[in-house]
């Protein structure tokens, strides 16, 4: 039975047990081997969970406090327990006050130690990135990648767009079923980590597309390039907890609490002239 937590409960104590260990200190190895030969910044790896012996905290969103710096964290608009059982309550405590906020603070420092980024957004970062430059390109994006995502979704929400966006989807995908099934199957697909896409082209026609690792479609050099108004994060840390192997009925679950709504303001906002 997955622990329960009540919508003003701050904290609540639960037990991970040891297989979860295992399989996650697993992935902790495969993605630090390669990063042994440098260790600039802090690296972001999956996080080792403790033994049935041990007890872990969930806190609360609003506690996670980034280091001072040019950006701060994008406040996630829910609890923790809030799009359970699509997504359980440790792999959102995990992946928004661990690997989102390492992400942060490695941004932060970066553009610190940087003149020519003092001041940019993290859309104009990205857009003129040098895709050479992995410690930017990497944390920069995981930044971004994330903020976007957390208000991609919702409690109570899901199904589908019922304004404009509904129309476009038809007159650019034939339905909202082929939408679906084209990006249920860009994120398959994806090999390994990395995230799945809606975007509005340079055209304005909205495509699916993939990239690996913490890339997007703001970046130089991408197979498909635009303006991000959807992603799903398929990076074995959002979703291996609950899931394990399954990602494509991790994939599925995403459409239960897809915030349309959000969506939709990302949309207008994309196709709207700028003066």
């Amino acid at each position: 039975m997955k622990p329960m937590v009540h919508k003003h409960q701050s904290k609540k104590t639960i037990m991970v047990g040891k297989t979860i260990l295992s399989i996650v200190l697993c992935f902790s190895f495969i993605v630090l081997l390669p990063s042994c030969k440098r260790k600039k910044l802090e690296e972001v790896v999956e996080v080792p969970l403790p033994s049935a012996e041990e007890k872990i905290t969930i806190g609360h969103p609003d506690d996670v406090k980034a280091d001072d710096g040019q950006f701060a964290l994008t406040k996630l608009p829910y609890e923790y327990n809030a799009l359970a059982p699509n997504i359980d309550i440790l792999t959102m405590e995990v992946h928004y006050s661990k690997h989102y906020l390492t992400y942060t603070n490695n941004l932060n420092k970066l553009v610190a130690a940087d003149a020519n980024l003092t001041d940019l957004s993290i859309e104009d970062i990205l857009k003129k990135l040098d895709i050479n430059n992995t410690d930017l390109r990497n944390n920069a994006g995981g930044y971004y990648n994330h903020s976007l995502f957390w208000e991609s979704m919702a409690p109570k929400a899901g199904g589908q767009p019922k304004d404009t966006l509904a129309t476009i989807i038809d007159r650019d995908f034939g339905s909202f079923d082929v939408f679906k099934n084209q990006f249920t199957d860009a994120a398959e697909k994806q090999f390994g980590s990395g995230w799945a896409w809606l975007i509005v082209d340079k055209t304005g026609k909205l495509v699916v597309t993939s990239t690996p690792n913490q890339d997007n479609p703001l970046m130089p050099k991408q197979t498909i390039s635009g303006t991000p108004i959807l992603n799903l994060d398929v990076w074995e840390h959002a979703y291996y907890l609950d899931y394990q192997y399954k990602r494509k009925k991790y994939i599925e679950n995403f459409f239960k609490i897809i915030n349309w709504k959000k969506v939709s303001e990302r949309y207008q906002e994309a196709t709207t002239p700028k003066t």
